[in-house]
């Protein structure tokens, strides 16, 4: 049986998502490698875990997709869920888990990743906020950004938001959405890909704050992303204010809120 799992964590214990291991040897405490820690306790056996997205360290996840395979066929699909989070550490909670169809996989089947970057503007952040968002000592310019995020959709080059360190052989990504919205007293921002580079939304959000502080009009902005120049991106925000926020798929079975 393929088991779809969807789970939410806090990602500021974690050395990210991906488990780390040379010659062996675990090195960081992985949200990945605490979840197959779980199903090992379960089934007995190693169980492999793979996830929909890579996320890094410190980052956040309320929406995140991955499967399993099990041989466990006296329980329901939906027993995994209080099963695996009576086996988790407070951090990391499984919100649902379904039966899926043999061959899906939950990174490559994915059409679409949403994540969302919360900014507490111009006041003074509460102590559980600071751990989920990034304080900014000022209001910045609401119609400014999403002046600049307009120009981020569609197919793209994002050679000047990639990480020094990112391996991907394509840098091209399809952006569906781009934007900045309030949620009560906290600016919001949110992009959907069909996928996305090593750092690369939290060098757009980067990006972005450094250009609209400095007034850089949109059709300057426009230029300097067609650049694919990487020295002319903003500096990388904060982990702490990102969250992988949800997965899309194509087919019905697989969608996930």
């Amino acid at each position: 049986m393929n088991v779809r799992l969807r789970i939410a964590y806090d990602g500021t214990g974690f050395c990210g998502w991906q488990r780390q291991e040379k010659h062996g040897i675990v090195n960081g405490r992985t949200v990945q490698g605490t979840l197959e820690s779980a199903l090992e306790r379960l089934h007995k056996k190693k169980t492999p875990l793979t996830g929909a997205g890579r996320t890094d360290a410190g980052v956040h996840a309320a929406g995140q997709v991955a499967h399993f395979h099990t041989d466990i066929r006296n329980i329901a699909p939906e027993r995994f869920v209080p099963a695996l989070n009576s086996l988790l550490p407070q951090d990391i909670r499984v919100l649902e888990a379904l039966e899926t169809y043999p061959a899906f996989h939950a990174r490559f089947d994915a059409a679409s990743r949403t994540y969302r970057y919360h900014l507490i503007c111009g006041r003074h952040g509460l102590p559980q906020e600071l751990r989920y968002g990034l304080q900014l000592w000022r209001r910045p310019r609401l119609d400014r950004l999403n002046q600049y995020t307009c120009l981020l959709h569609g197919e793209r080059d994002c050679s000047i938001f990639a990480g020094t360190r990112d391996p991907s052989i394509s840098r091209s990504r399809y952006i569906f959405h781009a934007g900045f919205f309030v949620q009560g007293d906290t600016l919001i921002f949110e992009i959907t890909a069909n996928a996305f580079l090593w750092k690369m939304v939290r060098s757009i959000m980067g990006t972005l704050l450094h250009y609209e502080e400095r007034g850089l009009s949109p059709q300057d902005f426009k230029a300097i992303i067609e650049s694919r120049d990487r020295s002319l991106a903003g500096p990388t925000a904060p982990a702490a204010g990102l969250s992988l926020w949800k997965v899309a798929y194509y087919r019905k079975d697989q969608y996930t809120l």
